[in-house]
């Protein structure tokens, strides 16, 4: 199934993969380049009107971070509206807390890990 891809979402994402948060480096090094169980992922993938921050099409997994702005009310909102439309696109959502990167990559990993069993 194609999905339309809102104009000028591509570019957006573009700058984001170029001005990423340390918490998304971190991640990146660890899911990059089928590191990580020999799973493809992308950074900052348009999908929909939506761009999430790491992406698995192979297992339909999508990775988000945030940061403390998601613990506003029009922030969460929004998220839940996200997981909402790609959980009914057939994803699995996965979200961590920048400073649980940041603290426990380790721990950040085995849970991706084990949402792939």
């Amino acid at each position: 199934m194609l999905m339309r891809i809102k104009p000028g979402l591509t570019q957006f994402a573009r700058l984001l993969r170029r001005k990423q948060t340390d918490a998304e480096r971190k991640l990146w090094q660890k899911l990059r380049s089928k590191q990580f169980e020999d799973l493809k992922f992308r950074r900052q993938q348009p999908i929909g009107t939506y761009i999430v921050d790491f992406v698995s099409y192979e297992q339909k997994l999508v990775i988000e971070l945030d940061g403390g702005q998601h613990n506003e009310k029009e922030v969460m909102e929004k998220d839940i509206a996200k997981r909402r439309w790609l959980e009914g696109k057939g994803y699995r959502v996965l979200r961590f807390w920048n400073n649980e990167i940041m603290a426990n990559i380790d721990g950040v990993i085995e849970k991706i890990s084990e949402s792939l069993q």
